[in-house]
């Protein structure tokens, strides 16, 4: 299996760009909450060891690398888009969204962007999307755990609001137990109602 590395940000380097923006997204997927992109400028050349895509990292491995990559990025961004414009403009857009407001949120303003399987096209900013980025390139990595833990965090909290559906531990995905509490339940404020339609038909909000 590959692993992340500098092929994609040293490629960067040799057409002039400095600051090479990292962007991914995770929560696309599930079935509640936001949907969360970060993005990350490393400095050139820096490997942190253990960086991957954080869907093949444990949740404890994510946390310390999460930290470490704070200490040694020089810039980091956050966009978070919620259930109800998800609904309204449907996750790909919703996605895009997010992605644009981590590169809005960088303190620094980046001169290239590489991004996990998607194109920014109202960003005026260079960009080379990749597919499978995140097990490509160390910054697009570096960017899928820094949105990862984010979002893990703000399910959990979401978990103390409703604890019914458990969210702490399948974090809004549609795993078994999450989709038996669902029919049980029904879908809550922050259930994406245009996933659920196929899957639940019409229940009350709770």
């Amino acid at each position: 299996m590959p692993v992340p590395d500098l092929s994609f940000e040293h490629e960067a380097y040799r057409q002039g760009y400095r600051l090479i923006a990292g962007i991914d997204e995770v929560g696309r997927g599930s079935l509640a909450g936001p949907v969360v992109a970060a993005a990350v400028i490393l400095p050139p050349g820096l490997i942190i060891d253990g960086v991957n895509d954080s869907k093949k990292l444990t949740p404890a491995r994510r946390e310390v690398l999460y930290h470490v990559i704070h200490q040694h990025a020089l810039a980091t961004g956050i966009g978070v888009v919620g259930n109800e414009d998800i609904d309204r403009v449907n996750i790909l857009r919703a996605t895009i969204r997010a992605m644009e407001m981590a590169v809005r949120d960088l303190k620094i303003s980046p001169d290239y962007l590489l991004i996990d399987a998607v194109s920014l096209s109202d960003s005026r900013i260079p960009q080379r999307p990749i597919i499978k980025g995140d097990m490509l390139s160390i910054s697009i990595a570096a960017a899928s755990i820094v949105a990862k833990v984010t979002r893990d965090r703000l399910m959990t909290e979401e978990h103390s609001v409703f604890p019914q559906y458990n969210f702490m531990t399948h974090k809004g995905y549609a795993t078994r137990d999450h989709v038996s509490r669902l029919r049980l339940y029904g879908p809550s404020i922050i259930h994406r109602k245009s996933f659920l339609k196929k899957l639940l038909g019409p229940y009350p909000q709770v």
